[in-house]
Formats: C-alpha cells, structure tokens, sequence
C-alpha cells in the first residue's frame, strides 16, 4: 500500500479499492470510521433475484436509486475442467454466506451477485433452457474490435464503503478469519476458482473529479458535482428498466437475470478542451436541451427522468442539425415506452487511463443488443451529415476494450448451477451450509 499520509480521504479510499489486498483492506479500516451492521444468522429471507438491489438502497430527493460507491469485479476460472461437483458447490455456497453473514444486505453494507458466462456453461452436455438468451458475447459495432472475455463466473461487489467490498473479496480469496467481527468459514472461492482478472471502480457525486489525475481526462475539467467523468448525471428512474421488467419469468432459471459487462476506455481531451458546454449537452442528451438551457449543472434539475421525450426524433435531429445525442438515440430502444436494460455501471482509473466498466442487466442479451444498436446510430450516419462517430453521440470519445455476457441466476442456484437446473441439483446448493 502506497504511503498514505496527506492523501484526501476518498482519494485514499479509491486508490485502495484499486490497489486490493490485505494491506489495503487494513489502511482503509485506519481511515474509513463506520460501523458497518452485520448480516443476519438466517440468510433466508434474502431475495430469490440476485439483483433486487433497488429496495435497499436510498434514493435521491426525486426518486432516484443512489447507486453503491465502490465496486469490484473478480473474474474467476473454474481450477478444474468438466462439471463442478457437489463439493465445489458447496464451497462456492458457504464463501458466499459468509459475507453475508458479516455484513448487511444494503448499500452501506455488501450487495453481490454471481453470474456465469456461457463458456461456462459449454463444460456440460445439456444446453442452457430455451428461457434463457445467453449468446456467446461479440463485437457491437462495425467500428469496434473488444477483447471478448470467456471467464467461468464474475462476482460483483459493490458498497459505499471502500473497507466492505475489500473485506468481502478477501474473505472470498480465504484470507480472513473474521470480518466485521463474524467467524469466516474455511472455505473460499479460491479453493475451486482461480482468479483471472480484477477490475475496480466508483460512482457517485464529486468522486470522478477527485479521481481525474489520470489519462484520458483533463485533471482540472470534470464538474465537482458530477457522478462520472463525463460530467451529467445518469440513472434517472424513467430512463431505467425496472428488476421486474430485467427479471427472467419462466423455467429453472426464473428471477436470474442476463448481464452484459463492457469495459470502455474513455478520451475526454476534446470533450473539455475543445468541446463547448452546448456541445456536450446535444452530445450526451440532445440539441434541443442544449438551445433550451434544460440541464443546469450535472443534471439534478432533470428531476427523475432525462426528458429525452421533448427532443425531436433522433433521424430528424441528425438530418437538421448535423448532431444528435446519446440519450436521444437509446430513447428509440423501449417496449411499451419504457427501457429495457438496467444500468449498474460505473467510473474506473484501471491501467492509470480514464475508463468506465458498462454493466446493464436485461431479461435477455438481445435487450442489450437492441440498445446497442440504437446507441451505434449506423442509420442515422448513412442518411445524414452526422458520422459513424463523430457528432453521433459520445461514440467518438469511447473505445470498447472488452465484452462478455452472463447469466445471474437465482440465489438458491448462484452457486455453480448445472445448464438444466432440476429440483434435486437446487436443493444441494440450498443445502450447502446447513
């Protein structure tokens, strides 16, 4: 752990989430002073979705779920080939509880999920349920060549205390006897997965601009209030999808969800430098907030939703104006007037570069696609003025790095489940710790 005397406290806290270990976990017990409430002895009335995060987290003055500060993704590969078995299972299973035993289920406490990629899935012979849409993941746009990650699970862990989500992954790598003053079972995740990568991040309101001494964005540039390094605020909730609409309804997998999880190498250089206030405002929204002065600050004002219903549509802008928005562009990919993926994602100084991690649930993959797809503008650049990139949104400014897909499956099965989950392989994981 970096020497840490002097360092402003949430910079000193971030940099730990980044770093990891059992040093960094240690310095921010030194510097994080919160009483973090314990989980309970009986995890059964824990929600069957992995995903209902939204009910235990607070929301602003207009009804917008605040979203956890720190987060950390471990990407994990199976130590064995073929089916994992009743044994792995059950390791997987009492790690898991074990965190949760420790710390509550909220966002000042610990919100995980376990989710699985379909190359994980490949080491069985029955094939996944027709209920579920899991494709192997692929590049979203003709202009893009991503890294496509195939590892077996990926665990989420997100806290607005950067002290639990490093408590949590230590304990998961079996590396805490105790945590949070709860005994730690002997097993880990480590002893059936190795761990193949580890990616870090942040959101929330003055986080970005204290973390902006980085590539990729001018230091001195991103708003003070503003929750990610692009300077507006997101997640407004009629521009999200509810968990019930991102719920999967049907088969052994019903209330799992789909995940997509990209990892996006941001360039804001001209974004600040060159860019003017009315051309990020029509960049990120759309050219009739930016005349109409809508946005004031990062966006507060916009109360629960990003009022994308006031623009013109998308094409007519583009053909009009030579520019169109982000947000005015995604706002064509809903059902019955209402999105289809939910947004958990979130800033990254991962590599010292300015990133963002884009993690969005969605009933099924194809959700993800279709706003993709929308978001890309192809369309919208052949009929127009408005390029493949440029002036279309905030493709210009975005490099894709990595994508992958996964499966978040119901609790009773997060713990390694088969392709074609019976009641006998449920009751096993259910069964892991008692």
């Amino acid at each position: 752990m970096p020497e840490d005397r002097g360092i402003p406290r949430r910079d000193f806290l971030k940099a730990a989430v980044a770093i990891g270990g059992t040093a960094a976990f240690s310095a921010c017990l030194g510097r994080e002073e919160v009483d973090v409430p314990t989980g309970p002895d009986d995890l059964s009335s824990y929600p069957r979705r992995q995903h209902a995060w939204n009910e235990v987290l607070p929301t602003d003055d207009h009804g917008n779920v605040i979203a956890p500060h720190h987060r950390v993704l471990l990407f994990l590969n199976l130590r064995e080939s073929g089916p994992p078995n009743a044994t792995d299972r059950n390791a997987v299973e009492t790690a898991l509880q074990g965190i949760e035993h420790a710390y509550e289920r909220s966002g000042d406490g610990l919100l995980v999920t376990m989710s699985y990629s379909p190359a994980y899935f490949d080491r069985f012979d029955s094939s996944l349920p027709e209920s579920v849409d899991l494709p192997d993941p692929e590049a979203l746009a003709p202009f893009e060549d991503p890294e496509l990650d195939t590892p077996d699970a990926v665990v989420h862990l997100a806290s607005n205390h950067a002290q639990v989500v490093l408590g949590a992954e230590e304990a998961l790598k079996g590396t805490k006897e105790t945590l949070n003053g709860v005994d730690q079972p002997d097993a880990a995740l480590t002893d059936v997965f190795e761990v193949g990568d580890r990616r870090t991040g942040f959101v929330g309101d003055g986080l970005p601009a204290e973390n902006a001494d980085i590539e990729g964005v001018p230091s001195d540039k991103v708003p003070e209030d503003a929750p990610l390094f692009m300077g507006f605020k997101s997640g407004f909730t009629k521009n999200q999808a509810s968990e019930d609409r991102v719920t999967i309804q049907s088969g052994p997998y019903a209330d799992g969800t789909t995940q997509h999880i990209s990892k996006l190498r941001l360039n804001l250089g001209q974004w600040y430098n060159q860019d003017d206030r009315w051309q990020r405002e029509a960049k990120m929204f759309c050219p009739y907030h930016a005349e109409n002065d809508v946005i004031e600050g990062a966006g507060d004002n916009l109360g629960d939703s990003s009022k994308i219903d006031e623009c013109a549509p998308a094409d007519e802008t583009a053909r009009e104006m030579g520019v169109v928005g982000h947000s005015q562009k995604s706002f064509s990919a809903r059902e019955d007037d209402s999105p289809i993926i939910l947004r958990r994602d979130f800033d990254s100084t991962d590599d010292g570069h300015a990133g963002l991690h884009f993690l969005a649930i969605q009933r099924e993959i194809s959700d993800f696609v279709k706003t993709r797809e929308a978001m890309n503008g192809t369309e919208i650049a052949e009929q127009s003025a408005v390029g493949q990139r440029n002036n279309n949104g905030i493709l210009q400014y975005i490099r894709t790095q990595h994508r992958g897909n996964y499966l978040v499956p119901p609790r009773p099965l997060r713990a390694l489940p088969p392709a074609r989950p019976t009641t006998d392989s449920t009751q096993e994981v259910a069964n892991a710790s008692s």
